[in-house]
């Protein structure tokens, strides 16, 4: 062994070993905070964010004016609907009453006219019964016109035709069945028996008496006897088997009442 052996080396460290030693402790180090940074990465990346938001806390003030906002909307919306309820009932009100109107003028128009018509048939009616009158009252009548005229033209044609209990012509009849066939030639549709015809039309009094009126004998609806009515104080009727068809004076046998058809 030599002598010099355990003396020290005072030769200086290779700089290219130091280099290498400190490179490897550098690489070392950065290797590790990698993975260090790798690790916190990846640990961030599995645990959830959480983040707590507080919300207000709903105060007796707060819901008292949420309560007030929600009545007050509700108010408005009842008002809104009650004015259109009122807004279309006024709408219908006065489309009603322009209805009304427009009937009511229609109505009186046509009232109107009709009494006009009924005037103007009710005056050809007298002058028709003032002309029949006075044919009655002379020896020679001429020849009957009108509705009026149809129903005591029929009469005259009549008589001396046979009485028969339920006859209804066109030879023989009954005085119900020939005041019904009489006027129905002025198409009139009388009830068939007396008593029924003795409500027809209007009641007129025996003291104006006007030509076509209805004689009855009778209670009114309980009349047992029928005629008509000729002018001049007289009437035609059917008036019993010994007689037949006739033409009588009225004050030798006076009606109990009288009605008017025409």
């Amino acid at each position: 062994m030599s002598h010099t052996a355990h003396i020290p080396s005072h030769r200086k460290p290779r700089p290219q070993r130091t280099t290498k030693l400190r490179a490897g402790v550098a690489g070392g180090v950065l290797s590790t905070l990698a993975v260090a940074g790798t690790t916190g990465m990846a640990n961030a990346a599995a645990e959830p964010v959480t983040e707590t938001i507080e919300m207000p806390t709903l105060t007796t003030e707060l819901a008292t004016q949420v309560a007030a906002t929600a009545d007050a909307t509700q108010q408005a919306a009842d008002a809104y609907k009650l004015q259109a309820e009122q807004d279309a009932a006024v709408e219908k009100a006065a489309k009603d009453a322009k209805e009304a109107k427009d009937e009511a003028k229609a109505k009186a128009a046509a009232k109107k006219r009709a009494a006009e018509r009924a005037a103007k048939e009710r005056a050809a009616r007298d002058s028709e019964r003032s002309t029949l009158s006075t044919a009655s009252a002379s020896t020679s009548s001429a020849p009957a016109s009108g509705s009026i005229g149809a129903v005591i033209s029929f009469l005259k044609a009549q008589v001396g035709d046979a009485y028969v209990m339920g006859g209804t012509g066109p030879n023989s009849w009954d005085c119900s069945g020939l005041v019904q066939a009489a006027f129905r030639q002025a198409g009139v549709e009388l009830p068939r028996v007396s008593g029924a015809q003795s409500t027809a039309g209007t009641e007129v009094g025996t003291s104006n008496l006007q030509v076509g009126d209805i004689l009855y004998w009778g209670g009114k609806g309980s009349a047992y006897h029928t005629g008509v009515y000729i002018g001049n104080g007289q009437y035609l009727d059917a008036a019993n088997p010994s007689k037949g068809v006739v033409i009588q004076d009225l004050s030798g046998y006076p009606a109990s009442g009288a009605v008017r058809v025409l």
